[in-house]
């Protein structure tokens, strides 16, 4: 299976975690500098890699222009490409969560509910289709004005309100905004054109990639602990393992003796360990994770 997939990969503010996601699950993008929107993947699966802004991917990959790629859902929705979903992959610009598309008002406007939104309430936005249908939806009249950057700058002299994007919500009270109302959560998304999620070849090739990647992002704040115990400490130095690492016991040669290895937060390990020596086991090695495949 040589070289079937052509893949597309956005370009601008979730470039850079993207890039980071594909290193980590050995799928390294190779391109001669980072304003190069033609690239390559040392995989016999991927025949063909291209950056483009992400609120283009969708409509491309349903047209059939590239078969697989990674989007918002926010641009899914915005555009209303049809596209088959290979899942969601745990990663935004700064952090794990997902982002948000809300709508925003200023702090000193005394709204608290869409309720309070007068007739005819001026809102300015990147998601026009998305925000109209919102709109209508809930009944608001409101003078929707294409918004192309900037959006929290435009309150209150040029609008009213913003429905925008936010990670964390830190730029829009920087701003002197609030959200009044989450129009929709957005997951950074692997999608594909339908055709080709429909050729047994493609999906399998396309499935591979995404277990990749999910296993990269399973291994993220994770470290493998390997130690040694003896069977009168096992069972206090096994209760002190995060209950979520399942930890692998077994029997070793020698004595009474047992080898323990789980997965634990890479969090919270300079207190685990002396703790663990302290209880009874000996041997500890700390080991770097770079997938977990379920």
């Amino acid at each position: 299976m040589l070289g079937v997939l052509s893949l597309v990969l956005p370009k601008g503010s979730l470039e850079k975690a993207t890039l980071e996601l594909f290193d980590a699950a050995d799928l390294t993008v190779r391109r001669a500098s980072d304003r190069d929107y033609h690239a390559s993947i040392d995989d016999p699966r991927i025949d063909r890699v291209r950056f483009l802004r992400p609120q283009e991917i969708p409509l491309y990959l349903a047209e059939g222009l590239f078969d697989f790629g990674i989007t918002g859902r926010d641009w899914i929705t915005e555009t209303g490409a049809d596209v088959a979903s290979l899942g969601e992959l745990a990663y935004s610009r700064a952090t794990s969560n997902p982002v948000r598309v809300v709508l925003a008002v200023p702090a000193a406007s005394g709204w608290e509910s869409l309720a309070d939104l007068p007739e005819g309430v001026r809102i300015s936005t990147e998601f026009p289709a998305l925000t109209r249908r919102f709109l209508s939806d809930n009944g608001i009249r409101a003078v929707v004005t294409p918004s192309y950057g900037a959006t929290e700058a435009k309150v209150p002299d040029i609008v009213d309100a913003i429905i925008d994007l936010t990670e964390t919500g830190s730029s829009l009270r920087r701003n002197g905004l609030k959200i009044l109302h989450t129009v929709l959560v957005s997951y950074t998304e692997l999608v594909a054109n339908q055709d080709a999620y429909a050729d047994a070849d493609k999906r399998a090739a396309m499935e591979d990639v995404a277990l990749l990647l999910r296993g990269a992002i399973a291994a993220r704040g994770n470290v493998l602990v390997k130690l040694n115990v003896s069977a009168a400490d096992l069972e206090a130095v096994a209760n002190m393992l995060p209950a979520m690492s399942s930890p692998t016991i077994t029997s070793l040669a020698r004595g009474d003796m047992h080898a323990v290895e789980a997965v634990v937060p890479k969090r919270g390990v300079n207190t685990l360990i002396p703790a663990l020596r302290a209880a009874g086991a000996r041997d500890i090695l700390e080991l770097p994770i770079s997938k977990i495949i379920e």
